[in-house]
């Protein structure tokens, strides 16, 4: 019976096997052989259908033996059938190329071509580039687990971010340069910073979604801005689509920070927005009535999840001449950190840096982030091209930091748990904008020359209104703290303003010319941009009007009575100035095309006028001062194309990079940590600039790049901290020459329906500065000497080691795209100290980041992500122990001094994105 019944399944499976067989094959693009992911492959008058996976190829399987019609379609491509004859034996094959569909209007010829937004658009841009770049395109911004456009740019071979109090990333760094080196771009226009000291623009006030690609240049052309050493980012913002478009999202989110200990607020809303010396003058003394209570009046409570939205539409109208976008995005998060930070002091090198205090930390911060911009773009006729764009960003922090401070001086007793502490706590509300207005025109005068140019109005603009800080003195028994009473010093209120305005415009003019059989594309232009900067900086010192002890006199902050020490105000001359910038540049570029050779190349040439005026110096040596000076700038650039897909560049360039408008100001400034201070004196830094890399892109949306890179750069700017006159400062110096040389290496595979992203960096600087150290002199009896001795480093804010790796998961027919994503960033000097050994590094960190999302029908798709999986603290360490620090609390690192240690947990936002 059993020999019957095994017989018998044995014939139905091989009767099965003969009537069923397979569809198989590959979807690409006619004009370039890439692959295509998906397009819809449907077998007509059957229930057979899926879908292209990330290498372009399909299955259709169980199909039974017979002739069929195969329809393969794709949007913006010409929809394709093909007849196939499945058999008994096996499968049958149709691999097919795609053609681009057209549309012909009046006199205007549309074409629908690669879309850039896609990872296919973005490796085919970074293969037809004539510098070395690298391109994220929207859709891998939009699956994966970022929100900002610096915890995107971190995705990019060679990049690495300096983060911000909760742990996002806020600068870019570009192949072991610092953010100073590089600039920051929206549609090829430079904008400026809404930062009080520097030029860098902080990459977290730009939400994600609002951008159609990511564009990070790590190699300048002549027709380039030349102030960039280690590379320039441009973020292409969203256009008028080819036809109607909406797409929405709505999510929440919530920071595990607070799951576990409450969130400290205060009310924004209430704050200040002028001090009393800005209302009512300079001779105004002001009382405490003059100052509001909400920066003193905390709540304390379990935040509401956060709110995160966006939403674009766009058309064209007037026969597809005008097109038409408007975009917004809106993000109100909560965000915080617990930290524990060490105070320290250097008296005696030879025994390193002694501890003097540990202050834990709690910050807690509101972020809410905006921004909204509009694109109309003209279609004159054929040969008149127009677009208006404008942008307006916008980043609001209400943050709380509440600190308890131990010292290890007089009273401290570990083993009792008896100190003396001192309790701060400071409110602030910081307010960032952005604002671009760019208007330009592409013309086609003959068939050979065309010109395009832009005006552009660009304004950024920071303010801190009424930043407080109170200070208590507090005291710890048996292990238990408490408040005693009001600090006679360390209140205080402060306000801080500045602007930065752009006037700018660009020329181009293009010229096609041939030498000798060679074709030759000849550009010539320039810019002029005016730049005018404001600061203001105001503050007001308070005394308790007398002693006022903890739970007698008062148990909230605001219900201490002040004078004002100080009744007309603080106005600082280093943050109170006037700045101005004018540059002028001019270039001329060349790209000689063979067949499988491009050349881009040429000179550029900058002249740069800078200066700054203090508006209330006070005994100031250099109130005044201005900087002129004019750079050559040749680039040469080589992309021999041995096969069609493959490139090997090779390039040369020479950039610059200016001071900042505070770094040449010398008059000092209090910050958080360090009174700084600029140097009217300060030079610029120049470059040349060296790349070599090898591409290879297999298919579509694949690549693989292997490349190595020198720097030579003089007169490069380092901040270290330095004595004058007696005092410490962290300023800016020139420090003779430094070289910033290494390797990347960027993978791009796909496997059906799994992917790898992957890259790792090696950057190796050197460069030598001066450092204090002081030594006990035997012939002053042993006393303390301070000598000057030379040490060589690695720049300020270089790692040697920085590398991502993304696993990708991708199921077009069912819906599912999938990513998780780590990111290692080495060791690197986060200060640079004024003794020889004293520099304070960060440590090397994986952060592990995760993102997973489901079409549930045509247009609506729900999506998770989940940042900082592993809660990866950031730490910061002197590179040598001491004697002096036994029993020193937390020192739970191998040979190194702990100096801060802040967690950030894990972030989780969740929601649903509309699509037509």
């Amino acid at each position: 019976m059993r020999s019957i019944i095994t017989a018998l399944l044995c014939t139905i499976f091989l009767a099965f096997q003969a009537q069923a067989a397979v569809i198989r094959g590959h979807v690409i693009a006619w004009e370039t052989g890439e692959v295509l992911t998906g397009a819809t492959i449907t077998v007509t008058g059957t229930g057979f259908k899926t879908v292209s996976a990330l290498d372009g190829s399909f299955i259709l399987k169980q199909v039974p033996a017979g002739s069929y019609t195969v329809s393969i379609s794709m949007v913006g491509y010409a929809t394709l059938t093909r007849e196939i004859t499945v058999d008994e034996t096996g499968s049958g094959l149709v691999d097919v190329a795609l053609q681009p569909a057209h549309t012909r209007l009046e006199n205007i010829t549309i074409r629908a071509g690669r879309d850039k937004n896609n990872d296919a658009g973005a490796r085919n841009i970074e293969r037809t580039a004539s510098q070395v770049m690298n391109v994220v395109s929207a859709k891998a911004i939009e699956v994966s687990p970022d929100m900002t456009v610096a915890n995107v740019v971190q995705r990019v071979s060679g990049v690495s971010v300096e983060r911000n109090s909760n742990g996002d990333g806020q600068y870019a760094i570009l192949r072991g340069m610092d953010k100073r080196y590089n600039y920051t771009l929206v549609n090829g226009v430079k904008i400026p910073s809404p930062d009080n000291k520097y030029r860098y623009v902080p990459l977290d006030i730009f939400p994600s979604d609002m951008i159609d690609r990511l564009e990070v240049y790590k190699a300048l052309t002549p027709a380039m801005e030349g102030d960039a050493v280690g590379g320039a980012i441009n973020m292409v913002m969203k256009e008028a689509p080819s036809h109607k478009m909406i797409h929405a999202n709505i999510a929440g989110s919530y920071s595990e920070l607070f799951m576990n200990r409450d969130f400290t607020g205060f009310k924004p809303g209430s704050v200040n927005s002028q001090s009393p010396y800005e209302l009512h003058g300079s001779n105004y003394s002001a009382n405490s009535s003059d100052f509001s209570a909400a920066t003193t009046t905390y709540t304390n409570k379990r935040p509401l999840p956060g709110l995160i939205g966006g939403l674009a539409l766009g058309n064209r109208f007037l026969n597809n001449k005008l097109g038409v976008l408007v975009a917004g995005s809106y993000q109100n998060t909560y965000r915080g950190s617990n930290s524990l930070f060490m105070g320290s002091e250097t008296v005696d090198t030879l025994k390193g840096v002694k501890l003097t205090s540990q202050e834990n930390r709690r910050i807690s911060e509101q972020q809410l982030r905006y921004g909204i911009h509009a694109r109309v773009d003209y279609a004159l006729n054929a040969r008149n091209h127009f677009s208006w764009y404008n942008a307006f960003m916008n980043l609001t922090n209400n943050q709380v930091r509440d600190e308890v401070s131990t010292s290890f001086a007089s009273g401290y007793d570990p083993q009792k748990g008896n100190a003396q502490l001192t309790y701060s706590t400071r409110a602030r509300k910081t307010v960032q904008h952005i604002y671009n207005s760019t208007l330009q025109g592409d013309h086609t005068l003959t068939n050979k020359l065309s010109l395009n140019w832009s005006a552009v109005y660009s304004k950024a603009s920071s303010e801190q209104p009424d930043n407080t800080t109170v200070s208590l003195d507090g005291l710890q028994q048996n292990f238990v703290q408490t408040r005693t009473t009001v600090q006679n010093s360390g209140t205080s209120h402060r306000w801080e303003h500045n602007n930065d305005r752009d006037w700018a415009g660009y020329l181009n003019l293009t010229w096609l010319q041939p030498v000798g059989q060679l074709p030759v594309e000849w550009k010539l232009g320039g810019l002029y941009r005016d730049k005018h900067r404001d600061n203001f900086y105001n503050s007001y010192q308070f005394v308790p009007s007398y002693i006022q002890q903890y739970g007698k006199d008062f148990t909230e902050y605001n219900q201490i009575q002040w004078n004002v020490q100080n009744p007309q105000g603080s106005v600082a001359s280093g943050l109170t100035y006037s700045a101005s910038e004018k540059t002028s540049a001019g270039y001329l570029q060349f790209k000689v095309m063979a067949k499988q050779l491009e050349v881009t190349g040429g000179v550029r040439a900058e002249h740069t006028d800078q200066g700054y005026a203090m508006k209330y110096p006070i005994g100031e040596d250099a109130p005044v001062g201005s900087q002129q000076y004019t750079d050559w700038l040749p680039s040469l650039h080589f992309k021999y194309m041995p096969f069609a897909k493959t490139n090997i560049r090779a390039s040369y360039f020479r950039s610059v990079n200016r001071p900042g408008f505070a770094e040449i100001n010398p008059a000092p400034v209090v910050g958080d940590e360090y009174t700084e201070r600029g140097d009217p004196k300060l030079k610029h830094a120049v470059a040349d600039n060296f790349d070599l890399r090898y591409e290879l892109y297999p298919h579509a949306a694949e690549q693989l790049m292997a490349g190595i890179f020198y720097k030579h750069i003089k007169d490069p700017i380092e901040y270290t901290l330095q004595q004058m006159a007696h005092n410490i400062y962290y300023m800016p110096g020139n420090f003779g020459n430094a070289n910033n040389y290494g390797a990347e290496l960027d993978w791009t595979i796909f496997f059906n329906k799994i992917g790898i992203k992957a890259n790792y960096t090696y950057t190796h600087s050197r460069i030598t500065s001066s450092k204090s150290k002081r030594i006990r002199d035997s012939s002053t009896n042993g006393s303390l000497q301070t000598i000057t001795v030379p040490q060589t480093r690695p720049l300020y804010g270089q790692s040697a080691h920085v590398a991502n790796i993304s696993l990708l998961y991708k199921d077009v027919q069912h819906g599912w795209n999938a990513q998780l994503s780590a990111n290692y960033t080495g060791k690197r000097i986060n200060t640079v100290a004024q003794f020889v050994d004293n520099d304070i590094w960060q440590r090397g960190f994986v952060q592990l980041d995760a993102s997973a999302e489901k079409t549930i029908c045509k247009h609506w798709v729900v999506f998770a992500k989940a940042n900082n999986l592993l809660n990866t603290p950031l730490t910061l360490f002197v590179n040598n122990v001491t004697a002096q620090n036994a029993g020193a609390p937390n020192q739970d690192l191998s040979n190194k001094t702990l100096i801060r240690r802040d967690y950030y947990q894990r972030f989780y936002i969740a929601g649903v994105r509309y699509t037509f």
